[in-house]
């Protein structure tokens, strides 16, 4: 190609890149859920032990720096005989730190359901697993919606990291444009878009998803509330 290549000249390269962005993000986030779940539901054990790793583990993930661990993984863990790659590298990351923050959202999401609601499950007899399956979670769910959509959107931001262990994800297709001379401005505009674009509508169907779950729960406002600025006044009545 003689001179610089034009943005239309670069979209194959891209998408190619868009590909691995989103690889690392949807196996990212299915491992964040798993992790949240599972770390959140540890967090709330009667036992110690278990509530001791659970929150050794989410404090440790938490309270240091997400470039730091995809560091450590892909270029410090081969030293001691463990080789991960790439994609792994990132996957494996962004979920674990992710998760840590997760399993905070979870914890909160449950301890929020009202007691009586437990109380209530106790007193008609189910099971620890019933209780959780037929009441805590049903409830929980939509309070953990709103939290797990920012985690999202925040891990799918944070994978211009991924330039940093070598993926050609959408960041690096981007500068391999300015280095090959082409108009920085536009890309970055351009990568701007695509990184809202994707955000946005990942948002919206979280939305849609969260008025589906009040609606079972009885609390459905409709599919206008989701583009409300703020919830309406309710109007005084006279005496």
């Amino acid at each position: 190609m003689d001179g610089p290549p034009g943005l239309i000249d670069w979209i194959p390269n891209l998408l190619r890149g868009l590909g691995n962005t989103m690889l690392v993000t949807v196996f990212g986030t299915l491992l964040m859920l798993v992790l949240a779940v599972v770390l959140g539901l540890m967090a709330r054990s009667p036992r110690i032990p278990v509530r001791g790793v659970a929150r050794v583990v989410i404090e440790f993930f938490r309270g240091t720096s997400l470039p730091i661990q995809l560091f450590w993984l892909f270029y410090a863990l081969p030293m001691v005989g463990f080789r991960l790659e790439p994609i792994v590298a990132g996957v494996v990351a962004f979920g674990l730190n992710y998760g840590a923050y997760g399993a905070e959202v979870v914890r909160g999401a449950i301890n929020a359901v009202p007691k009586p609601q437990w109380e209530a499950a106790t007193a008609l007899n189910f099971s620890s697993w019933q209780r959780m399956t037929r009441v805590i979670w049903p409830q929980a769910i939509p309070l953990m919606i709103p939290a797990m959509n920012n985690l999202f959107i925040q891990l799918f931001k944070s994978t211009p990291l991924l330039f940093a262990i070598s993926i050609a994800d959408i960041m690096f297709m981007g500068e391999s444009f300015r280095f090959a001379g082409g108009n920085s401005t536009a890309m970055y505009l351009l990568l701007m878009a695509i990184y809202f674009v994707i955000a946005y509508a990942v948002t919206f169907l979280m939305n849609l998803a969260e008025a589906a779950v009040k609606a079972r729960l009885g609390q459905h406002e409709g599919v206008r509330s989701m583009f409300r600025t703020r919830k309406p006044v309710p109007q005084e009545v006279a005496p």
